[in-house]
């Protein structure tokens, strides 16, 4: 769906509520997984002032840098800013520790069997989560969640695997931005070149995207 830039964070603020609410009406409880960015701080912080069921929504991190606690390069501090006030459960992935097999490891061994809504974003070199490209983390199968094995943009990564995503009933990827116009078109495509092509959800995906990620397509 491609939405007017000054409106596409209501839109995915609607998006994610309705889920909200249709997954726990019908099975009493929600698990989400979040990524981090400018556009989804807006985003989570305009749905946690929602009134929805958050006592039964458990919120699971898809990816973090490797910095101290409260870093703002943390997704997890701004997810706890965004969700301190509401009684949503956020699970957090310890990047903090030096050793971040370990880590990735105890974070695998708290996932659901499944995730109701996975959200994502994706870079103008068509990363997404921390699964970038020409790292290692990108051929891991056999873990649901990994450690970069370099540095990308200053810090080492924890990141959900392809076969964690595997386990979405539902994917919103929300992409704006000029510099994001060929990585979105790969997407679309589903071109495996790009890491973000490579991803497989067991459910449906919807894409919420501004003009300008979409080569200035009119708004839909």
């Amino acid at each position: 769906e491609v939405i007017a830039t000054d409106e596409l964070a209501q839109a995915a603020t609607e998006l994610f509520a309705r889920l909200i609410t249709t997954t726990g009406a019908r099975q009493g409880a929600c698990t989400l997984a979040l990524s981090g960015g400018h556009t989804p701080w807006s985003v989570f912080g305009s749905l946690a002032r929602r009134d929805l069921p958050w006592e039964a929504c458990t919120i699971y991190q898809v990816d973090e840098r490797a910095a101290p606690d409260g870093d703002p390069d943390r997704n997890l501090t701004h997810l706890e800013a965004a969700f301190g006030d509401v009684a949503a459960r956020v699970v957090a992935m310890d990047a903090a520790d030096p050793d971040l097999p370990a880590a990735a490891a105890r974070y695998a061994a708290g996932l659901p069997a499944a995730f109701d809504v996975v959200h994502l974003g994706l870079g103008p070199d068509g990363h997404t989560a921390s699964l970038v490209p020409g790292d290692g983390v990108l051929e891991v199968t056999d873990v649901l969640v990994a450690p970069t094995t370099r540095p990308y943009q200053g810090h080492r990564r924890l990141t959900l695997t392809y076969p964690a995503l595997a386990r979405a009933r539902q994917l919103v990827w929300l992409v704006t931005g000029a510099t994001k116009q060929a990585a979105l078109a790969a997407l679309l495509a589903g071109d495996t070149s790009i890491p973000a092509g490579r991803v497989h959800a067991n459910g449906p995906s919807v894409v919420l995207a501004d003009p300008a990620a979409t080569s200035g397509t009119p708004p839909t």
